[in-house]
């Protein structure tokens, strides 16, 4: 593209930034650890938080010798933590001490399944369908998909999975007959890479490592090529051929960007299982905390749904009943304060504890108590957080209730008025109150219905229009349907030819569906998909080694709005 002045010149001088550090940071869980005082090893400087910082990056860190551990946080062991203190609230007894999940037959079978929605690092769309292709749920089979299921792996995942059902192998090379037998022949860990350049290259194990490193690195391209050449010379030398030592590169190349060592691995399927155990075992208690560590794979509304799926009942939030966190007990699960928009944390806090003499007795007597906003007061009332405390009015007659109490206090604070004009007054004769606008002031501030899925409330409008269920999927294989159903997540790839396309995830109230936009489908609607509203997917359904998908041929809206 031709650029008028100054355009080029700017477009020079950028290119030249690029790769030019732009400030300096503290890396949120890098630890150094030294034997003796650090100042004795590296330089220190205190950091603008207050933190004491070595003055070397990571490299320099790394080829000083020194031991750099990064410690990060993992949220799923919040949702451990709470569905465990959930059990305990609720008077169950579970030793953590004696918990084997991995060994739990029913845990087993819905790994299997892939009903892992909620469970660490095997809840993703891709993962599931791994799961269910693979038909395996021990520990063992778990450690090598966690580390398989990555970016580049797609061609490999496939034959993994052929292989794993009794397909004929055999390594690429002699060579690597015992290196790769455990993962049927395949790389799958990191150092997988470092054993076969060692076994089949001649690599010492130093260099090998380095091989392992330089395929993170962003700025890789000049070392990897060097290493091509080392690699390709030295199986030449032992006699591989040109056809099998591109086979292998290009193995070796699908750990580009990320890759789990077998360690890490395995201690993320550690983690996987004690999610996956508690889901099968105390469904309630595990999805209320899921739902109230926040930030999984999905959001609150798609969880929500799974819960129901899986027969817990969802109860309203209640000023008198909730805690700022979800709770479960017993297949149901009460509704989180944390989850009402527009509800600060002050208030909520305020909310539990201004309750604890005893309940509220009346709306008014809450607002007395806990003096929430004009907003916060409103989005209780949409939420329902009132209507166990007025059983026979609607939320109508409870905004007019709040109206009042707000009259009340503006007046007395001015102290003009010497009579109380107090929700004690008589309510005017209300219109009865729609029902689907009860729902959408709901919807709007708490992202999901208590008391239904969201879809149900569009049944005339698709009723005669031949729309299929998505839980009868997997009996339709082969035929052109349509299946109707609200966005919950999606990722856009790339082909080998570099042209976008994504992967969605759909659900109605009977299931998922997992849908595929090849590049065409795609470019022809991705501009008009959004999670505001319930789309009609048009598509053919196919089954690969048993995972149901919908490939997407045409998309079109449903124009009147159900929430």
């Amino acid at each position: 593209l031709d650029f008028p002045e100054p355009w080029p010149q700017i477009i020079r001088i950028a290119q030249r930034l690029i790769g030019i550090p732009r400030y300096l940071s503290v890396h949120p869980g890098g630890i150094v650890i030294t034997p003796n005082p650090i100042d004795e090893y590296v330089p220190i400087e205190p950091a603008p938080k207050g933190v004491p910082i070595i003055q070397w990056e990571k490299d320099g860190t790394e080829d000083a010798g020194l031991v750099k551990i990064d410690l990060l946080g993992n949220r799923s062991l919040g949702v451990i933590r709470d569905a465990i203190s959930n059990l305990s609230n609720n008077g169950i007894v579970f030793d953590e001490n004696n918990w084997e999940p991995e060994e739990d037959l029913d845990t087993q079978i819905n790994v299997a399944k892939g009903n892992t929605m909620g469970c660490f690092y095997i809840e993703s769309p891709a993962t599931r369908l791994l799961q269910k292709k693979a038909k395996v749920g021990d520990f063992e089979h778990l450690v090598i998909h966690s580390s398989i299921i990555r970016p580049a792996a797609n061609e490999f995942i496939r034959e993994y999975v052929r292989r794993l059902h009794g397909g004929h192998w055999e390594p690429i090379h002699p060579l690597l007959e015992d290196v790769l037998d455990e993962t049927y022949g395949i790389m799958v860990y990191q150092e997988d890479v470092s054993k076969t350049a060692v076994a089949l290259a001649g690599f010492s194990h130093a260099d090998a490592d380095g091989l392992r490193k330089i395929m993170s690195k962003k700025d890789k391209a000049g070392k990897l090529r060097d290493f091509k050449e080392r690699f390709t010379a030295g199986a030449r030398s032992q006699g591989v051929c040109d056809k099998q030592i591109k086979a292998i590169w290009n193995m070796m190349m699908s750990f580009e960007g990320y890759s789990f060592c077998k360690p890490h691995s395995a201690s993320y399927a550690r983690v996987s299982f004690q999610a996956a155990y508690l889901k099968t075992h105390y469904p309630a208690e595990f999805m209320a905390g899921v739902i109230s560590n926040q930030g999984g794979f999905y959001s609150t509304f798609a969880y929500v749904s799974e819960a129901r799926r899986m027969g817990v009942k969802i109860l309203p939030p209640d000023v008198n009943e909730s805690d700022i966190r979800w709770k479960g007990n017993s297949g149901v699960i009460r509704v989180g304060l944390l989850s009402i928009k527009h509800a600060g944390t002050e208030t909520q806090q305020r909310i539990v504890k201004q309750r604890e003499p005893e309940p509220y007795s009346s709306m008014t007597d809450f607002l007395k108590q806990v003096q929430p906003d004009d907003t916060e007061a409103r989005s209780l009332i949409y939420a329902g957080a009132f209507d166990a405390l007025h059983p026979k009015e609607n939320r109508a007659e409870l905004l007019w209730e709040l109206a009042c109490w707000q009259k009340t206090r503006s007046v007395r604070s001015k102290k003009t008025d010497l009579f109380d004009i107090g929700p004690d007054r008589d309510k005017p004769t209300l219109p009865p109150e729609s029902e689907l606008k009860r729902l959408r002031q709901e919807f709007a501030v708490l992202g999901f219905l208590c008391d239904r899925h969201p879809m149900t409330l569009y049944a005339d409008q698709l009723k005669g229009k031949g729309i299929v269920n998505a839980r009868d999927l997997s009996r339709l294989v082969g035929r052109h349907v349509k299946v109707a159903g609200l966005l919950i997540t999606g990722k856009v790839v790339r082909t080998k030819h570099g042209d976008p396309m994504e992967f969605l995830t759909f659900e109605d109230e009977t299931g998922l569906i997992e849908a595929t936009f090849f590049p065409k489908t795609y470019h022809r609607f991705c501009s008009m998909l959004d999670k505001s509203r319930p789309f009609i997917l048009h598509g053919k359904v196919e089954a690969d080694f048993g995972a149901i998908t919908l490939t997407v041929k045409r998309v079109s809206a449903i124009l009147k709005s159900g929430i």
